[in-house]
């Protein structure tokens, strides 16, 4: 353990609950942990995990203008539903980004565990992208992310990262039910907006 395990400890943690609660400093205080983990990471090999962090920060930047203003008539966003073309669409890129970084990391790197580099940076890359259009489904794929990070930073000596992480994949079944009430809600309040230009 170390201080750069200690601050992205600190740092992912308050950032994972201001996404929760759909707050927009989720995405500087990201930024913050992103450089911390790029540190961490390519100290102890997790290269497509260290440069992860790198398409972080700029899908970070990203993000936060999105929420700002990639709403209707530049608005801020809202939590919405997960297109129906996304799902597939999602899965061919997180199955092909996880094969080409697997053959990247067993051809030019001493990666140890390049299957669980792979798949992780796949899929919490597609799981951001889904953040950053409020798309209710990037939880799931934060899920399936941080199980296996778990299982990976515990083989890889990193206690306290793979702990965060199971902190972050409890916060996610948190952050399912809460983003679900908020779209209710964001319906409701829709329908009867509806139903005023109606009458």
């Amino acid at each position: 353990m170390n201080w750069t395990e200690i601050l992205g400890f600190v740092s992912g943690a308050v950032c994972v609950w201001l996404a929760v609660r759909q707050n927009i400093w989720n995405f500087p205080v990201g930024m913050a942990k992103n450089v911390f983990f790029f540190i961490l990471f390519i100290g102890s090999g997790l290269y497509a995990d260290a440069w992860l962090q790198v398409l972080y920060l700029v899908l970070g930047g990203l993000g936060w203008y999105w929420w700002l203003r990639g709403g209707q008539d530049r608005s801020h966003l809202v939590v919405r539903r997960t297109p129906a073309w996304a799902w597939p669409a999602i899965g061919v890129a997180v199955a092909g980004g996880a094969w080409a970084i697997w053959a990247l990391l067993s051809v030019h790197t001493d990666s140890t565990v390049p299957w669980g580099d792979a798949t992780t940076t796949a899929l919490s890359l597609g799981a951001q992208v889904m953040l950053n259009r409020k798309w209710i489904g990037n939880w799931l794929l934060w899920i399936c992310a941080d199980a296996i990070y778990i299982g990976l930073y515990a083989y890889k000596g990193l206690y306290l990262t793979a702990g965060l992480y199971g902190l972050f994949l409890a916060m996610c079944f948190v952050g399912v039910a809460q983003w679900r009430a908020t779209l209710r809600e964001e319906s409701a309040t829709a329908r009867t907006e509806r139903e005023k230009v109606a009458a």
